[in-house]
């Protein structure tokens, strides 16, 4: 298959430069060295003179290979940094929001409570929607591990607290606002 013309082939010897290395040795590293980086040595040798004349020019903007390479090391490293310091972050929360869970449940918990107890916000707006839930939905939309008994408990005294009141039933299926 015949290769297209890019209009190169006519100008080909107009753009050729020809140089000669002090030594084999320096030839042989530097075709080591394109090769190394993937490219032919007539873009090794014109992307490293293209960035020696822009660093004499004084281009600031400009950032050779090199340069870039180092930048994007940083910044990987930077970015492991974050996720590390995100991802115990993310665990502090869940151990606050557990505990929280924990300390607002307490009433719910205790026989001989006497003060005002808060119900959850949330409960009772899951409820309010209407439609009717079973104990592992409610769970799950309250974030609690249904492992976690003290707090499966603390909702379900809720629930029978907003029973006894006349505001929830059960309807055998689960839980629905009346």
């Amino acid at each position: 298959m015949p290769r297209t013309n890019r209009g190169k082939t006519k100008t080909v010897k107009q753009r050729a430069i020809y140089v000669y290395l002090p030594s084999l040795e320096v030839a042989k590293d530097w075709k080591d060295r394109a090769s190394k980086a993937g490219t032919s040595i007539s873009k090794f040798v014109t992307e490293r003179v293209e960035d020696s004349i822009r660093r004499e020019e004084g281009e600031e903007s400009y950032l050779n290979r090199l340069d870039l390479i180092k930048r994007l090391d940083k910044a990987e490293e930077e970015l492991k940094k974050l996720r590390n310091e995100n991802r115990l972050l993310k665990k502090l929360v869940d151990n606050l929001d557990t505990e929280l869970k924990r300390y607002r449940a307490k009433p719910f918990l205790e026989k001989d409570f006497q003060g005002i107890r808060r119900f959850e916000q949330e409960l009772i707006d899951l409820l309010k929607r209407g439609d009717t839930y079973t104990g592992e939905v409610i769970l799950t939309h309250l974030s609690i591990d249904p492992s976690d008994t003290e707090l499966v408990k603390a909702v379900n005294k809720q629930l029978e607290i907003l029973e006894t009141y006349g505001l929830v039933e059960y309807v055998g299926r689960g839980w629905k606002w009346t």
